[in-house]
């Protein structure tokens, strides 16, 4: 019986395509005689050659063109359950799937500068809406911000380059002592040098031939200018998304269909605080954790305590192990002094540690962010295999949009299930 209905419904749109035709009152092709050399008994096939049926096709055109559809009305659609119609639309989206893999694959770094100044922009843009809030133009809320960043940075410049010279140039004075006591057997570097042979390593290492140091250069020398141009790159990738962020949040938002917009708006909304309440947190208990390193280092004369500050502040950023690995560093600087000196640094680095774990981090980023203790370490492993510091940097807040799409989205259907 399908079959039946399918053969009647066929061959009525046939009979309703003829009285179309007829209706437009257009004469059929002009056919003409079989070619020579065929039998006289040949059929007569259509003149595709000639131009009579595009003239026909123009004509017939001009007619089905009404004001209301100018370019006249759809055809019907392609039968999507042919089987070559299945068949086409699987291999172009096997291809297509194939061919988008190997754009990201290609450009992988470059995407992952893109999302690390989307993520700026978004963890700068409240402190840019909260300028707005006090009736500022959004130009110069976001010409204010920036300001602020390049001041902090000029500032970081000022405070640091200073102590790297000085302190510099004291290393380079300290060499011969230090040389010599490598060759002293009874001194702490003395002994690091029986054990680990650092004298030969070194001394292989200088007299290495001129092509390899020279080759040694110019490897240093792009890992530099790479460097550079990715910061930069950043920055200014970072100024226009700020600049631009909510024609951004607009554009993404129409992508969503209209029913359900509302809700992707208050979802986006929330993982955009989300973010820039970690990004702002972050900052600030790196700040906390350089001033404390300072008070430290100045209060019971470890060496070079602008700059070790200033280290401990920037790795602070790293989450889980940043604060720690700048800890061992001061440490390491401290046992140059004396070993208790390093004891009491290592147990003051514990504690400022403990303090920031379970005072700073839940009341100053905790409340945003929301992200269970394993979930945060998984998250910074994960991060830090897949993208290096830029993936670990990333990792928590990352963490964070997960979980909250996770109980806002999949949980609730599932308990619908």
């Amino acid at each position: 019986m399908t079959a039946w209905r399918d053969f009647r419904d066929k061959l009525a749109a046939l009979r309703e395509r003829r009285r179309a035709w007829r209706a437009a009152q257009v004469p059929f092709p002009p056919r003409r005689k079989g070619r020579a050399g065929r039998g006289a008994g040949a059929d007569d096939i259509p003149d595709l050659g000639t131009p009579e049926p595009i003239a026909q096709a123009e004509d017939l055109a001009s007619r089905i063109s009404t004001e209301d559809q100018p370019l006249g009305r759809p055809g019907r659609p392609m039968d999507r359950r042919s089987p070559f119609f299945i068949g086409l639309v699987g291999a172009l989206g096997v291809g297509v799937a194939y061919g988008f893999f190997q754009l990201l694959v290609a450009a992988r770094d470059v995407l992952t500068l893109i999302g690390l100044a989307a993520f700026l922009a978004i963890g700068l843009n409240p402190a840019v809406e909260w300028l707005v809030r006090r009736r500022l133009p959004r130009w110069a809320a976001v010409l204010s911000v920036l300001l602020a960043a390049a001041v902090v940075v000029g500032g970081f410049l000022a405070a640091a380059i200073p102590p790297l010279i000085s302190q510099g140039t004291m290393f380079v004075e300290q060499l011969p002592r230090w040389w010599q006591e490598l060759q002293n057997h009874s001194s702490l570097l003395g002994r690091l040098n029986d054990r680990f042979h650092l004298q030969a390593r070194l001394t292989s290492l200088l007299s290495t031939d001129a092509n390899g140091l020279l080759n040694g250069a110019i490897g240093a020398g792009r890992i530099v200018l790479g460097a550079v141009a990715s910061l930069l790159t950043v920055v200014i990738l970072t100024i226009y998304f700020l600049a631009d962020l909510p024609r951004i949040r607009r554009t993404v938002y129409r992508l969503v269909p209209h029913s359900r917009r509302p809700r992707v708006i208050l979802i986006g909304d929330e993982i955009f605080t989300r973010i820039g309440g970690f990004l702002l947190g972050n900052l600030i208990t790196s700040l906390i954790a350089g001033i404390a390193t300072f008070v430290w280092t100045e209060a019971t004369g470890i060496p070079y305590p602008v700059l070790l500050s200033l280290l401990v502040a920037i790795l602070d950023l790293i989450p889980v192990i940043g604060s720690t690995v700048g800890g061992l560093i001061v440490g390491l600087v401290a046992l140059s002094i004396s070993f208790p000196l390093a004891l009491a640094t290592g147990g003051y680095i514990l504690a400022y540690r403990l303090a920031e774990d379970y005072l700073l981090f839940p009341k100053i980023i905790g409340k945003t962010v929301r992200v269970p203790a394993v979930t945060t370490v998984v998250a910074f492993v994960v991060g830090g295999a897949l993208l290096g510091v830029v993936g670990a940097f990333v990792a928590i807040p990352v963490a964070a949009v997960i979980g909250l799409i996770l109980n806002e989205v999949l949980y609730p259907r599932l308990d619908r299930a």
